[in-house]
């Protein structure tokens, strides 16, 4: 399965990919919404990890614009700013779950072991 992170913070992008790397993950980090949409891999991704605020298309618009394309792929939003009323949104647009930064490894984990049972 491949899991693509979409996040501006390149830190934060790059930490993931790698923690997801060491478990033996397939990760593709794309610095903004607009690269991954662009990205022509939509197709191939079996979920997306999402910051929610980013500069330029946040991540509740990307959420939008999958649905508009039919491309309605698992979404685990992570955000250290999320208010309630993004929370709410991104869980009734059918995020899978929508979790504070820091990022605890073990739920990230537990979320990611799910959508794979799933797509099986």
């Amino acid at each position: 399965m491949i899991v693509s992170i979409v996040d501006d913070d390149e830190n934060v992008r790059l930490a993931t990919c790698n923690f997801l790397r060491s478990l033996g993950c397939d990760v593709r980090g794309y610095p903004s919404a607009e690269a991954f949409l662009d990205s022509g891999c939509l197709g191939d991704v079996g979920c997306v990890i999402s910051d929610v605020q980013m500069s330029g298309m946040n991540g509740i618009e990307m959420q939008r614009k999958l649905k508009e394309r039919n491309s309605p792929l698992p979404i685990i939003f992570i955000s250290a700013f999320g208010s309630n009323t993004m929370r709410n949104e991104a869980l009734e647009n059918g995020a899978l779950c929508f979790l504070d930064k820091p990022v605890n490894g073990g739920v990230l984990i537990a979320y990611l072991e799910k959508v794979s049972r799933n797509l099986l």
